[in-house]
């Protein structure tokens, strides 16, 4: 059994980050140079499959990879879109066009909602860096395509086909998870890019129906929210990923934070901005919340009060693991949520500054060559399902990256994110 971090080494974490901003840059210079490296000699690996992407690695420290067709597999362009963005190194974005262009044919995939990871990821900063309309073309018709699992009756898009409780008495077939909240800057980006409002329409929609049943009375949410696709009734509220149903997976509250950042950012629409302050005030102020803010993989894991199904393997996982991803997907949205708050905003800014000294230690960055080459260890795939449980994860890399690039803009007083 892998030991937890050690609160020592933690807690010492804490000291760098509280520097002042004239060191800053060198830190984020630092942190992309070994970007910089770590793609490189992952790209020698990843290079021997012309199909598959990088995703995490095996018991035996191997890269492992997966077809296009899994959510994960624009994340991988997108580091070496953010890392090019940075460095400017030009070995880097001739790279990032051949890996986001082996995805185009994605642009007409309907199987799943997951069409904002894999394409805004890479297409989305593909167009953001270059301008190259053909990129815009692709990301339009990857909207319409997403914009096919959207149900008036339901007032939002399904996420999965189908979904099985842990308990395994009930089979759901409109199951809508919190992650679909950042799947939505697709259909504004192409309501933008056409002048048709219908992809924001629905995109506004589904946020509001996230918000009226996906979020509880304290602002932490739930994973899993099934509907009945001919009445719009909420069926159940469950967990897929979460230590229990009623228990807050932490990148749920994550992607909830980011997701409903995004949504104020592209609509103006201030009751979203204020549902994303108060999940973030959620996983800021939780007691469960570590010294280093990198949270343990559930708010709530292994507290009484909260009881996995006896299917799923969290009830056999005593060990609190952290989940950098959820670390880094935080550190970005707070950075963002920090611009729109006036002096309010402060106290953001400054636990994502925190998150990404966290995560820039050897508690969590690897070393050159090691990790199967990915950049921050320490994330937590699906403990439920027994899945990626600590070992690097493609998107936690991405969620850092970002993260950097807009601390980067943020001290050189610029909008943290570029806007179409």
């Amino acid at each position: 059994m892998k030991k937890p971090i050690s609160l020592m080494l933690l807690t010492g974490i804490l000291a760098v980050a509280f520097v002042s901003d004239w060191t800053e840059p060198q830190f984020i210079k630092d942190n992309f140079s070994f970007a910089d490296k770590q793609l490189r000699k992952m790209l020698i690996v990843a290079d021997r499959s012309d199909t598959l992407f990088p995703r995490t690695i095996d018991k035996f420290g191997k890269l492992q990879l997966t077809n296009k067709y899994e959510w994960t597999s624009g994340f991988f362009p997108g580091n070496l879109w953010y890392a090019y963005e940075a460095t400017g190194n030009d070995t880097l974005k001739n790279e990032a066009v051949k890996w986001t262009e082996k995805l185009e044919a994605l642009k007409d995939f309907t199987e799943h909602h997951d069409l904002g990871f894999m394409l805004y990821c890479s297409y989305g900063n593909a167009y953001r860096l270059t301008g190259n309309e053909k990129y815009k073309t692709v990301l339009v018709r990857a909207a319409r395509s997403l914009s096919t699992r959207f149900s008036p009756k339901t007032g939002s898009i399904k996420s999965w086909n189908t979904f099985k409780s842990w308990d395994g008495r009930k089979e759901y077939s409109y199951p809508v998870i919190i992650d679909n909240m950042m799947n939505l800057e697709l259909l504004f980006f192409a309501s933008k890019a056409t002048g048709d409002p219908y992809y924001k329409n629905i995109a506004i929609e589904h946020a509001l129906n996230t918000m009226k049943n996906q979020l509880r009375k304290d602002y932490s949410c739930f994973h899993v929210v099934c509907y009945d696709s001919t009445t719009g009734k909420v069926l159940a509220k469950e967990t897929a990923q979460g230590y229990a149903n009623n228990s807050t997976w932490a990148r749920g509250q994550s992607w909830g934070i980011y997701g409903f950042t995004m949504t104020y950012r592209e609509t103006g629409d201030k009751r979203f901005l204020d549902v994303a302050k108060k999940m973030a005030d959620y996983y800021i102020n939780n007691p469960e919340l570590p010294v280093d803010k990198v949270p343990y993989w559930d708010f709530n894991a292994n507290d009484s009060g909260y009881m996995p199904s006896q299917a799923s393997y969290a009830k056999e996982t005593p060990v609190k693991y952290r989940d950098a991803s959820a670390a880094a997907v935080t550190a970005s949205a707070l950075l963002e949520l920090s611009t729109y708050l006036g002096g309010n905003g402060k106290k953001y800014r400054e636990v994502a500054i925190t998150i990404l000294h966290s995560l820039s230690s050897s508690a969590y960055r690897a070393r050159i060559g090691e990790n199967g080459n990915f950049i921050l260890k320490h994330s937590v795939g699906s403990i439920a399902h027994g899945a990626e449980i600590d070992v690097p994860l493609v998107y936690a890399d991405y969620y850092f990256l970002e993260a950097l690039n807009r601390y980067r803009l943020l001290l050189d007083h610029k909008d943290p994110v570029t806007h179409f």
